[in-house]
């Protein structure tokens, strides 16, 4: 199956053991790192599987991006969103009762509807997988509250295996997830961060950092790269500004109509090229593999984020680079954030702590990417030999 309808031709790192534990009719947590397949280890073992098996996604793009590209291999694929249409959803309903259909796409919010559940406990469920899963954790760089309610999934579905997925989540994070979901006694695996392919680097901002951006992208011409920014108009203005210099950009965020963002996504996507300067709207689930560049014109505020986002360049094991452009300013901006959430003392404390722990990678003099492995709680790290520091070490300074 995995060669006949996916077209690979082994798996990778931990998907068999993972796949192995859902096709035993056992729960499971998986830390796979960006690009490392993990739609498969909830896919296939769908497939295998009798019944229907459940994907909750956070974002209608991720679902829509997964169910197409599902739909294209010929798999029985669909997903219920706000988007959905009557006749639509009563067709999906339909083949859904008929067991027509392989694997269904919901939203947090509209799984837990209580009609939703109702009609989804009558069903035989093949399993229930968290795609995102470190959404549901306060600690994590992007919690949403409404995956808080998903911990209810294992009383209503008690003999259903459940999976949570996520590429970045550290060790506290992994606990939050498994408290909450109700994961206590699942097989957990936790894949190496290690991504050799990516060249990491970081220099600190100098006049105005938008010309740098430019420069960057500019000396490296005929490439596809993404460039995030901090807010809406710096998006806006930084894609005017490569446009203005024969650069193919495309602004990209949340202020945009969606038919506007979504035909934009596409040709990003179609394109051999284009550049997408964009905030966080845009990123999560995003596969385009031949992406050779990710520069952060604004740092995010977390090793988390920072790892989520760079991981959108190099997905085809190609070299590709993860820039980063950082100040002190965006530091106290960024510190400043944190302070005014509405949460409480104690996860704001944490989320300080992850900003300072990400500007202290930054700032450091080791090897970046050892840095972010041993951060995840990664164990005998080596460098990787192509970091900014490890080809150019800091120079030491003699105080005596």
């Amino acid at each position: 199956m995995l060669r006949r309808t996916f077209g690979h031709a082994d798996f990778r790192g931990l998907q068999a053991g993972v796949i192995g534990e859902l096709l035993a009719g056992r729960s499971a947590m998986a830390v796979l790192p960006t690009g490392g397949g993990k739609s498969l280890c909830y896919q296939i073992p769908a497939l295998i599987r009798p019944g229907l098996g459940l994907v909750v996604s956070p974002l209608i793009a991720l679902m829509a991006d997964q169910v197409a590209g599902l739909q294209q291999a010929g798999v029985a694929a669909e997903r219920l969103d706000s988007n959905t249409l009557p006749a639509e959803r009563a067709d999906i309903w339909r083949r859904i009762d008929e067991g027509q259909l392989d694997l269904l796409y919901l939203s947090p919010e509209g799984l837990m509807q209580p009609s939703m559940l109702d009609r989804l406990s009558r069903l035989n469920l093949a399993l229930v997988a968290v795609d995102e899963a470190h959404c549901v954790s306060q600690w994590g760089h992007d919690f949403r509250p409404e995956y808080r309610m998903l911990g209810r999934i294992a009383q209503v579905f008690p003999n259903v295996p459940r999976l949570a997925v996520t590429a970045t989540a550290d060790a506290r994070t992994r606990d939050d997830i498994r408290a909450e979901l109700r994961l206590e006694g699942a097989a957990e695996f936790v894949d190496s961060f290690a991504r050799p392919e990516l060249a990491l680097n970081a220099e600190r901002k100098r006049g105005k950092g938008h010309d740098r951006v430019v420069e960057l992208v500019l000396e490296r011409p005929g490439r596809a790269g993404v460039v995030y920014a901090g807010s809406r108009d710096s998006t806006e203005k930084l894609a005017e500004k490569l446009i203005a210099q024969g650069v193919p950009a495309l602004a990209y965020h949340a202020g945009l109509d969606k038919n506007v963002r979504a035909r934009r996504l596409e040709e990003f996507l179609e394109a051999d090229a284009a550049v997408m300067v964009a905030t966080i709207a845009f990123g999560m689930g995003v596969d385009k593999p031949d992406v050779r560049f990710v520069i952060h014109a604004d740092p995010p505020a977390a090793i988390e984020a920072y790892w989520q986002e760079i991981g959108r360049a190099g997905r085809d094991g190609q070299p590709a680079e993860g820039i980063t452009l950082y100040g002190s300013a965006d530091m106290a901006w960024a510190s400043k954030r944190i302070e005014g959430r509405e949460a409480p003392d104690e996860v704001r404390q944490v989320q300080t702590r992850k900003l300072r722990q990400f500007y202290a990678m930054l700032e450091g003099t080791t090897c970046r990417a050892a840095a972010v492995r041993r951060y995840f709680g990664e164990e005998g790290v080596a460098v990787c030999g192509v970091c900014d520091i490890c080809t150019s070490p800091p120079q030491g300074i003699d105080a005596t």
